[in-house]
């Protein structure tokens, strides 16, 4: 229908066509059961046949088969097209054209509601509920009369996507999901999730079962009775990069295509035929926008079906000393003011505090960190006086959720990763009455904004194995919040790694591998050391050109690569950077930790080849620093030939040890060339250097077995740290600032370069002014024991 329209800016007319919107509904017919009909959550109020709209770039058939499992959870196999019903007034919401197909359900004991549904069942064809709304009682008297012999069925024809939705569920071929209902399904149809029927409790409980869930390599875990909230919570469902790459089975060749193309656009060009990967990719990567209006909303986008408040949400607090309960996989939403838009919107993942502290029921904490998106976005809307709205989303489609944590090349904005990782783009919706799109496909949206004053956050035990303290942060105040039916509260539990962001970064490392050269002039290979809490520890492999005719090669080129890792993306918050000459070993990665601290420190000459930058910004979440988000770094450079043999046991010259200062020791091996002795308890404040440490330093100056071990860590457990690498580089790296807590033996400043001999001494005792390590609560220990043991509800899965 074409009609004239006055434009609302110019006052101009314009010509609008408005045509029927397509969708589709199915006859699920079962011989012994009847056919399946929902009861409606959503106007017009009723029973009905499932199905929905057809989406862009879907085929009928695919959508017919999709609609049906968000519905009624059923695996549906069409067996014929029953009609198209087209009459302008089937629907009293606006003009819809139906194309009703029949079809039978492969699993049909698992028919369950969703979606739009409020309850789905089995009826007789002679004992149906009443009122059906839309022409859904015509539909249904013209499939009863097909069966009677009185009216034709016309076959489908098979299409090759609707033919991989249905069977990527059944056989896990490949599939994509629209949400997260969707990815539930399948994992559990393929071995992949379980369902826990047993009340848990989220204060402290829910945490410690995923750490161990963790641990365990376990399902992804559903837990359908959660005390004190109606939703259902999802744990786990990132636990194992075997989980990751089914999720995402279908969509990572053109991932992998895509950024390889933007990792090498020569070689793209070259071989174009290897490029076709890429297309469907590219397609996928455009976000979908719909406009609504207020009474299309919930239709258009499911997340806006139902409401509630703060307190109706799922309370997790995960540790003990916790300041209260907090979103810890928040999809954090918002755009900069002054270029609204999705092309400038950053979809960040920023803690989020639902209460507790100084906190008004409608008001949640909001903790992002600095090299943050979110945080130019604040800083313009400040510039403009304007509050800054954001929407807090939870759940969704698995891909929006990788998206919020992928360091992205400049350009790749989070939503149109998300699209490409999850093949399927990312819809949005854009309705009256709130500032922002929303994600359509999310389960929950929490919507409000900014306000101009902050309010304390936290205290939070966070990834790096410590808590992070109360600090202020901006405050959100809550305007409304949204879920669809059905919806499903995904969290994980942080804490010292490995936790399940571990297999994030694996994952992120696999896919962004080839853009590492493109990003990071003069880099081969970059790796934030899980162990060491991620960003205090940055390893790298880097290129060594400058001067190729001397007779030594000398760390020059990767200095330079070692500034400009500081100096941009998220690697600009290593406290020690770590870099060595690919020349030197062609083989080696960044990733295989033993043997780049091997070769380092065969080669480490630390006359030249430390590098310290002081005051510099450091991450919210280290303490060892002068300040809050302020600390020192260290570029450690080595290259050339091999300099020493390392020692891997105190034996012959290396176990003569000199007398070491009061309150030092034991001396114990924690790998080849590494030390960590006990040490007394540290006192002093922050900046201050040690007098006992240099005392230390000064006394291994005459060791004769100090070449051996060219690195040593004073610590509060030196037992603690030699059982095994990992405790180790936690315990010297969490725990000290280059510029206050490294030693070495002879040292002196000249023209205001640091050096020193072998060994390099760094204190890492817990100092008065860091914050506590996490230590999980006994009575919740046995809690969790006791339900993971024999004829406990996880049971084989802990």
């Amino acid at each position: 229908m074409k009609r004239q329209v006055t434009c609302p800016h110019c006052g101009k007319p314009y010509s609008s066509y408005r045509n029927p919107t397509p969708t589709t509904d199915v006859v699920i017919y079962a011989p012994d059961r009847g056919v399946v009909i929902i009861r409606r959550a959503n106007e017009p109020v009723g029973f009905a046949l499932p199905g929905g709209f057809i989406e862009e770039g879907e085929c009928a058939e695919t959508a017919a088969v999709r609609e049906m499992l968000e519905e009624t959870g059923l695996d549906v196999e069409l067996t014929g097209l029953l009609g198209v019903y087209s009459r302008p007034d089937r629907d009293p919401r606006q003009h819809t054209l139906t194309v009703a197909f029949t079809g039978s359900a492969r699993n049909p004991d698992s028919l369950r509601a969703g979606d739009d549904a409020a309850q789905a069942a089995f009826y007789p064809l002679d004992a149906l509920p009443q009122p059906l709304v839309f022409d859904h009682a015509q539909i249904l008297a013209d499939f009863a009369a097909t069966l009677e012999g009185k009216r034709a069925i016309a076959g489908v024809q098979p299409r090759f996507d609707a033919v991989a939705s249905r069977s990527g569920r059944r056989r896990g071929g490949a599939m994509s999901y629209r949400n997260l209902q969707e990815c539930v399904l399948d994992l559990e149809a393929n071995g992949h999730l379980v369902r826990i029927d047993a009340e848990v409790d989220p204060h402290l409980e829910l945490a410690a079962i995923q750490r161990r869930a963790f641990r365990a390599k376990a399902p992804a875990l559903l837990f359908t009775r959660v005390r004190g909230t109606s939703f259902p919570m999802l744990s786990n469902l990132f636990g194992t990069r075997e989980r990751l790459h089914f999720i995402f089975r279908r969509s990572l060749p053109a991932v992998e295509a895509v950024l390889a193309a933007k990792a090498d656009p020569a070689a793209a060009v070259k071989h174009p035929l290897r490029s076709l990967k890429a297309l469907p990719g590219l397609v996928n990567m455009l976000p979908q926008m719909r406009r609504a209006r207020a009474e299309q909303a919930a239709a258009v986008a499911p997340v806006l079906q139902c409401r509630c408040k703060v307190a109706d949400l799922p309370r997790l607090v995960c540790w003990p000393m916790d300041g209260g309960p907090f979103i810890t996989l928040p999809l954090v939403y918002s755009e900069d003011p002054a270029k609204p838009g999705a092309d400038a919107s950053n979809l960040g993942m920023y803690r989020v505090q639902l209460g507790g502290n100084q906190y008004s029921p409608d008001e949640v904490g909001l903790h992002y960190q600095i090299h943050r998106g979110i945080g130019a976005h604040h800083a313009r809307a400040l510039e403009l006086g304007k509050p800054l709205p954001v929407h807090i989303y939870v759940g969704g489609p698995p891909s929006l959720t990788v998206a919020a944590v992928m360091p992205l090349p400049e350009g790749l904005s989070e939503l149109r990763f998300a699209g490409l990782l999850g093949g399927r783009r990312t819809e949005m919706a854009s309705v009256p009455g709130l500032p922002l799109p929303v994600l359509a496909q999310a389960d929950f949206c929490i919507s409000g904004h900014v306000l101009p004053h902050c309010k304390p956050e936290g205290p939070f035990g966070d990834h790096v194995g410590y808590y992070s303290l109360a600090h202020d942060f901006p405050v959100l105040k809550v305007d409304a919040v949204h879920h669809r039916q059905g919806a499903i509260w995904p969290f994980t539990a942080v804490g010292r790694p490995p936790q399940e962001d571990t297999v994030f970064g694996d994952f992120i490392h696999e896919l962004t591998g080839p853009l590492v050269p493109q990003v990071f002039q003069g880099i081969c290979d970059v790796h934030a050391v899980d162990a060491a809490g991620v960003h205090p520890l940055l390893l790298a492999v880097g290129s060594e050109r400058y001067t190729p005719y001397e007779d030594e090669r000398r760390p020059r080129e990767l200095i330079t690569a070692g500034l400009h890792l500081l100096g941009t993306t998220q690697t600009a918050l290593a406290k020690y950077v770590f870099l060595v000459a690919h020349e030197d070993a062609p083989g080696l990665t960044a990733r295989d930790v033993p043997a780049f601290l091997r070769h380092l420190l065969e080669r480490a000459d630390f006359s030249r080849d430390l590098h310290f930058i002081t005051r510099s910004t450091n991450d919210t979440l280290d303490y060892t620093g002068g300040a809050l988000n302020e600390g020192s770094k260290l570029v450690w450079a080595s290259a050339g030939k091999k300099k020493r043999e390392l020692g891997c046991e105190l034996a012959g010259p290396t176990a003569e040890l000199p007398p070491l200062p009061p309150g030092f020791g034991p001396v114990r091996v924690c790998g080849p060339g590494l030390l960590a002795i006990g040490g007394p308890r540290h006192a002093l404040g922050r900046n201050q250097p040690d007098p006992d440490m240099e005392s230390l330093a000064e006394a291994l100056a005459v060791w004769p077995g100090r070449e051996a071990f060219p690195l040593i860590a004073v610590a509060d457990d030196a037992d603690f740290c030699a059982a095994g690498l990992d405790n180790f580089l936690w315990v010297a790296f969490t725990r000290s600032d280059p510029a206050t807590d490294v030693y070495g033996a002879s040292a002196a400043t000249r023209a205001r370069h640091w050096s020193c001999e072998a060994p390099l001494v760094i204190d890492a005792r817990l100092k008065p002014f860091h914050a506590p390590p996490l230590e999980e609560d006994a009575a919740v220990i046995r809690k969790v024991e006791a339900l993971a043991a024999p004829g406990g509800p996880l049971h084989n899965y802990l």
